[in-house]
């Protein structure tokens, strides 16, 4: 059984920093993708992250472009989400993705996900 357990989340400042963990367990995604999205209350979901885990290619959403780092340890079978100069708007669950085959910005094209981390910057 795969699963997907993200920790990490937290209350934070603005400005301040956070890091997301995300350990997969039950196989590997060697040939796929990880990834991030997040959600609030009355809020669409949105893709903040994914990377390639064959080659360590990052793709971003423009809202956190320049100010979150995705990576991966191969041997822990985790992906890292690196929030640095968090803003409120940044307040969401974070939800952890993956799935078989190239990353995308769809939520329907990851079939394995995690049950969220709550994230909340206050102002």
């Amino acid at each position: 059984q795969v699963q997907l357990v993200e920790s990490g989340g937290g209350l934070v400042q603005a400005g301040g920093s956070l890091r997301l963990s995300c350990a997969a367990s039950g196989r590997t995604f060697s040939g796929g993708a990880m990834g991030w999205f997040r959600q609030g209350p009355g809020k669409e979901r949105e893709f903040v992250a994914a990377i390639r885990w064959s080659t360590g290619s990052t793709y971003y959403a423009d809202s956190v472009k320049g100010r979150f780092t995705i990576s991966r340890d191969n041997a822990k079978n985790t992906v890292y989400l690196q929030m640095n100069s968090l803003k409120p708007e940044d307040t969401d669950v974070y939800y952890c993705v993956a799935k078989i085959g190239l990353p995308g910005s769809s939520w329907s094209g990851y079939g394995y996900r995690g049950q969220g981390t709550q994230v909340t910057v206050s102002s």
